[in-house]
């Protein structure tokens, strides 16, 4: 069996008659979304709604944008605008005001206000009682959807502990109730989600996923500034921000010379990642492109998933460690539930400072046949992630 020949085909979203779906995302728009590639979980999951045969019409909402930014933005994302075809329909709602407000009863008033232009578009694309999916938890919450179908919130973070948004916790704490008390559906990506929601309506607990199609191909070649790195390697992928670890990857660091650690991704704060630049065996990237990452995962020695214990990242199903097992990777992670039994492959310590004792037993370990690999990314890609989450709105 080649690699080739262990890539499903594309199964479908359903095998009911063609339905219209609304589709909003949470805090970023359909044109951020395409300037990064459609990879994170929610352009993942609006691609197979646009993808499939068995949906008729899909109307993709931004969030609120200020009508005092959005002519910069449009400039900005000129390239990357979305296309209006007869099955794919976007609206972009705007408002004065930049952000949301904190206070309850105002969050309820903005979103009644969205709510109403999201059906006034629904009416203009001539959508039939759309089934809503939305990323957002307070379009999750904050709306009544009485002339749309079945609803279901997609909870890809526990926005209730991002210490980034905390103003807005109170928001996000009666939004979360108001969807448990509507018996909307909940996919989220992890048990801690669900268990702080506490759904009355159909949920389940759907892990983030992998794209066969990009792990499944020959070897690439090494990226030329990651090959001139001594080996050997261990990668991080993700934002370098709060979740990382940045004591425990400098002790880390200091105790294993002979290991370079490889942090890719961007950085929010420079003042955040500033130790790290101290040490001569971390090299801070950067973002970079999608197939990047893949040729820097499928040539390293090893993989991190570097983050402190936090509310926040107890919540979390990090997408990366699934890229990291895809590429037949060895993985040093903390010990978070959200990562737990996924394979001998992953090495799990209390911090990442303990992540010294695993170093060499991981090493040793070396890189997953690929046949196992293979299985791995067929068994967790993203269509089958989609059917799950797209079943319970049907229940």
């Amino acid at each position: 069996m080649t690699l080739a020949d262990a890539t499903p085909p594309t199964p479908e979203v359903s095998r009911k008659p063609s339905r219209d779906f609304v589709f909003t995302f949470s805090y970023e728009s359909f044109a951020d979304a395409q300037k990064r590639g459609m990879m994170r979980p929610p352009d993942r999951l609006v691609s197979t709604l646009i993808a499939s045969p068995d949906v008729r019409r899909v109307l993709v909402a931004d969030p609120f944008r200020s009508w005092t930014t959005s002519w910069a933005r449009s400039i900005i994302d000129f390239a990357h605008r979305p296309r209006t075809t007869e099955k794919v329909r976007h609206v972009s709602p705007l408002r004065l005001a930049r952000a949301d407000p904190t206070e309850v009863t105002e969050v309820a008033r903005v979103y009644s206000d969205y709510e109403e232009i999201l059906k006034r578009a629904a009416d203009e694309a001539q959508l039939t009682t759309p089934s809503f999916v939305t990323a957002s938890p307070l379009v999750g919450g904050f709306t009544e959807l009485d002339w749309a179908g079945p609803a279901l919130y997609y909870a890809r973070d526990d926005w209730l502990s991002s210490p980034a948004r905390r103003r807005y916790w109170p928001a996000y704490k009666e939004a979360y109730r108001r969807i448990a008390e509507s018996g909307r559906a909940v996919a989220a990506v992890s048990q801690e989600i669900i268990d702080r929601i506490e759904p009355t309506g159909p949920h389940a607990v759907v892990p983030n996923g992998i794209e066969p199609a990009e792990w499944l191909s020959p070897q690439p070649e090494p990226a030329r500034w990651f090959d001139k790195i001594p080996g050997p390697r261990a990668v991080y992928v993700g934002t370098l921000d709060s979740r990382l670890d940045i004591d425990g990857l400098v002790a880390l660091a200091r105790a294993r010379r002979d290991l370079h650690l490889v942090l890719i991704g961007p950085a929010p704060s420079a003042k955040y990642i500033a130790p790290l630049r101290d040490e001569p065996n971390i090299h801070i990237r950067g973002e970079v492109g999608r197939a990047e990452v893949v040729s820097v995962l499928r040539n390293t020695e090893l993989t991190l998933l570097a983050h402190r214990t936090t509310p926040l990242t107890e919540a979390m199903s990090p997408l990366k460690v699934y890229e990291y097992l895809a590429a037949g990777r060895p993985v040093l992670a903390t010990d978070l539930r959200p990562v737990r039994g996924l394979g001998d492959l992953v090495h799990l310590a209390p911090s990442v400072t303990d992540f010294v004792g695993l170093i060499d037993e991981a090493l040793e370990q070396g890189i997953q046949d690929e046949r196992e690999r293979a299985r791995f990314v067929t068994a967790n890609a993203w269509t089958t992630r989609h059917r799950q989450i797209l079943g319970l709105i049907d229940r």
